[in-house]
C-alpha cells in the first residue's frame, strides 16, 4: 500500500478512535495504543516505522512546541524548584535507582546469563522521559487542580531532554568510550546550556518578526519555524534539540503573545497548534501500539513484569523524595498529589525511539523487549486507572459536581418545555383534561424531583457561579460574533468595521479562556 493511502487511513482510524473514545471517556491516547495493537496483530496496514529519524523530524519539535507554547510562565515559574527537582536530579536519581534495583533482580532470576550494571544503566536511561500527555488529557476534561497539571506537564518538557542527554552519555560509555564523572557533567551542561541559548535565541528572535507583522497566517508559519528550526539547528550542533524547542515555545507562548499578537492572532495560533498536536499524537500513538507484537511481550511477561515494578518503584521514591524536601517551602504539594505524579509518569513513544537506535550490545534484545513492555503497560495500565485514582483521592469531585449540575439544569429545561407543551395542546383541545391532568402530574413530578436534586447539589457558591458565568458569556460572545461574522459575509457592515469589533469579540473569549 502507498504511503500516501497508510497516511489517510491511519488519521480514518485516529478520528474513529476519537469519536469512540470520547463516546465511552476512555483516554484518547490508550484508545489509540490498543488500536494500533489490534491492527498491527491482524496486519490490516503497514505503517512507517517509528523510527528517531521520524520522531525528531516530525513529531517531537511539534508536541514540545505546543505543550510549551501552552504553558504558562507564570505558573511554571511558581513551580521551577519542584519541577526541576523532578526533572533534572530526580530523573538521575531515578535512573541510579531503577538500576540498581533491577540488575540483581534480573541476575537473581537468571533472564540472561549475565546483565552487567552498564546495561541496567542504559534500560533505566531509556525508560526515564515520562510521556504524561494521556494524563494531562484527563486532567483538563477531569478538572484536576490546574496546579498539579502544571507539574505534570513542566516535569515531562523538561525531563525529555535531561533525559536523552543521560541516555546519549550512557550508551557512550557502554560502547567502549572514554567515560568519567567530571567529563560527564561538563557535557551534560554544555548540551543543555547550549539547547536552552539555542531556544531562547530563536524564540525571541521570531517573537520580535512576530511584533512587526499582522497576519494570522504568516505569525503560524513564524511559530512553526520557531519550533521546527530550533530543534534542528541545536541538534546540527549536537546540542539538546527537545530543550532548544521546549525554551523557544515557552518564548513563543508568553512574550511573543503578549507583545505582538493581536487577540484574533492568538486564537489562530493557538488553533493551529492544537490540531497539530492531535494530529500528530494520534499518528504517534497508532504506531507505538503497530512497534509492538503481542506475542513477544506475551512470553516474555516476567522481565516486563520487573521492569515496570522497578519503574514504577524507582518513580515512588523520587516523587515522594522531592516531596518530602519540598514540605517546608512555597512549592510543597500534599500526599495526595504525590501519588498523582508517580503514577501519571507515564512512558512513551520517545523511549521507544531511543531503544531501537541502541547499538550492539550484548543484552540489546531483553532491553528492548522489556522497553515496548514497560511503555505498553504503562500506557494502558496506568493511563486507564488515572481517572479512578483521581476520584477517588477527592482531586475532581468538584468538576463532577459541575457536570451534575449542567445535566440537572439541562433536564430541568426540558421538562418545564414538556409541560409548557402539554398546556398548549390541552388549550388547543387535542389533549382531553383527563389525559392532560394525568400526563401533567407524571411530568411535574419528574420536575420536582429535579429541583431538588438541584437544590441538594452541594456545590460551592462561588465556584458554581463562576463556572456558571464563564459558560454564560462564552454561549453570549460565540453569539455575537457569528452575528458579525454574517454581516460581513451579508455586505451589511463594512471589513474594516468588522475586523475591529472581531478583534474585541476575540479578546474577551481569549480572556475567559485564560481565567478558566
Amino acid at each position: 500500500m502507498h504511503l500516501e493511502y497508510v497516511i489517510v487511513a491511519l488519521f480514518a482510524v485516529a478520528t474513529a478512535v476519537a469519536l469512540v473514545a470520547r463516546r465511552f471517556r476512555v483516554p484518547y491516547t490508550v484508545a489509540l495504543v490498543v488500536a494500533g495493537l489490534v491492527l498491527g496483530t491482524a496486519h490490516a496496514l503497514e505503517p512507517p516505522h517509528l523510527t528517531k529519524e521520524l520522531l525528531y523530524a516530525v513529531f517531537l519539535p511539534g508536541l514540545l512546541f505546543e505543550a510549551a507554547f501552552a504553558l504558562e510562565f507564570k505558573k511554571f515559574w511558581a513551580n521551577k524548584v519542584a519541577v526541576a527537582s523532578l526533572a533534572v536530579p530526580g530523573l538521575i536519581l531515578a535512573v541510579a535507582l531503577m538500576t540498581l534495583f533491577l540488575v540483581p533482580v534480573v541476575n537473581g532470576l537468571h533472564f540472561v546469563d549475565e546483565f552487567p550494571v552498564i546495561e541496567g544503566l542504559v534500560f533505566a536511561a531509556v525508560i526515564a522521559a515520562t510521556d504524561p500527555i494521556a494524563v494531562v488529557g484527563l486532567f483538563k476534561a477531569l478538572g484536576a487542580p490546574k496546579r498539579l497539571a502544571v507539574l505534570v506537564e513542566g516535569e515531562s518538557l523538561l525531563n525529555d531532554g535531561t533525559a536523552v542527554v543521560i541516555f546519549t552519555i550512557i550508551v557512550s560509555a557502554a560502547t567502549g568510550s572514554a567515560f568519567s564523572v567530571p567529563t560527564a557533567v561538563l557535557d551534560f551542561v554544555r548540551v543543555v546550556g547550549m539547547g536552552l541559548l539555542f531556544g531562547l535565541t530563536i524564540g525571541y528572535a521570531v517573537s520580535l518578526v512576530i511584533q512587526k507583522v499582522d497576519d494570522p497566517m504568516i505569525e503560524i508559519t513564524l511559530t512553526t519555524i520557531a519550533a521546527y528550526g530550533s530543534f534542528v539547528s541545536a541538534e546540527h550542533f549536537h546540542f539538546s534539540g527537545v530543550i532548544a524547542t521546549v525554551s523557544a515555545g515557552m518564548v513563543c507562548g508568553n512574550y511573543a503573545v503578549r507583545t505582538g499578537m493581536s487577540a484574533t492572532t492568538r486564537i489562530a495560533v493557538a488553533t493551529f497548534w492544537e490540531y497539530l498536536a492531535f494530529a500528530l499524537n494520534s499518528l504517534v500513538f497508532l504506531l507505538i501500539g503497530f512497534e509492538v507484537r503481542v506475542e513477544a511481550l506475551l512470553a516474555a511477561w516476567q522481565p516486563i513484569l520487573v521492569g515496570f515494578v522497578v519503574v514504577t518503584a524507582a518513580r515512588a521514591l523520587v516523587v515522594f523524595f522531592v516531596g518530602f524536601l519540598l514540605r517546608r517551602t512555597r512549592e510543597a504539594f500534599p500526599f495526595k498529589w504525590a501519588a498523582v505524579l508517580t503514577w501519571g509518569g507515564l512512558r512513551g513513544g520517545l523511549s521507544m525511539v531511543l531503544v531501537l537506535g541502541l547499538p550492539a550490545l550484548p543484552h540489546r534484545d531483553l532491553i528492548i523487549t522489556m522497553t515496548f513492555g514497560v511503555v505498553i503497560v504503562s500506557i494502558l495500565l496506568q493511563g486507564l486507572t488515572m481517572g479512578p485514582l483521581l476520584k477517588r483521592l477527592g482531586l475532581v469531585g468538584q468538576r463532577d459536581g459541575f457536570f451534575e449540575l449542567e445535566r440537572l439544569r439541562g433536564s430541568a429545561r426540558g421538562l418545564s418545555a414538556a409541560l409548557a407543551e402539554l398546556d398548549e395542546a390541552q388549550a388547543e383541545g387535542s389533549v382531553s383534561v383527563a389525559t392532560h391532568a394525568a400526563v401533567r402530574a407524571e411530568f411535574e413530578a419528574r420536575h420536582d424531583s429535579v429541583k431538588k436534586s438541584i437544590d441538594a447539589l452541594h456545590l460551592a457558591e462561588a465556584d458554581a457561579a463562576a463556572d456558571e458565568r464563564r459558560r454564560a458569556m462564552t454561549r453570549a460572545l460565540t453569539a455575537e460574533k457569528d452575528a458579525l461574522l454574517s454581516a460581513r459575509a451579508e455586505g451589511t457592515l463594512s471589513p474594516e468595521a468588522a475586523e475591529e469589533l472581531l478583534t474585541d469579540v476575540d479578546a474577551r473569549l481569549v480572556d475567559l479562556a485564560v481565567e478558566h
